[in-house]
């Protein structure tokens, strides 16, 4: 009898314009799927704008904008978010992304608002 399984989805992320895109350079060298607010030519766009392009890539938002926890809390389905300190470091951040990924997949992050 073979056991069922279920397919895990590893968390895409999107990195928000008040975080250093060395982020996503450190993350891509950990082998994540990471997007940033300036490849997606979405510098400058108001918030509602960048939350919707990680909603619609279904990737978590990853910010130190405090903006994006209002956003988050009116919107139950949203892809998750991530939400660093003003001071966290690039190598903080890292490492919460590994952990975040060793924990959850991007459905169990549905909804989420993680605090680092």
């Amino acid at each position: 009898m073979s056991v069922p399984h279920r397919i895990v989805s590893r968390i895409r992320f999107h990195l928000d314009e008040s975080v250093t895109t060395k982020v996503a350079f450190a993350l891509r060298m950990q082998d994540f799927d990471i997007t940033t607010t300036q490849e997606a030519g979405l510098r400058s766009s108001p918030d509602p704008t960048q939350f919707d392009f990680a909603q619609f890539e279904n990737r978590v938002l990853i910010t130190k904008d405090a903006d994006f926890l209002r956003i988050g809390s009116e919107r139950w389905d949203h892809a998750g978010i991530l939400y660093c300190k003003a001071d966290a470091g690039i190598g903080e951040i890292v490492l919460c992304c590994i952990s975040l990924q060793a924990e959850f997949d991007q459905n169990q992050m549905r909804g989420r608002i993680e605090y680092l």
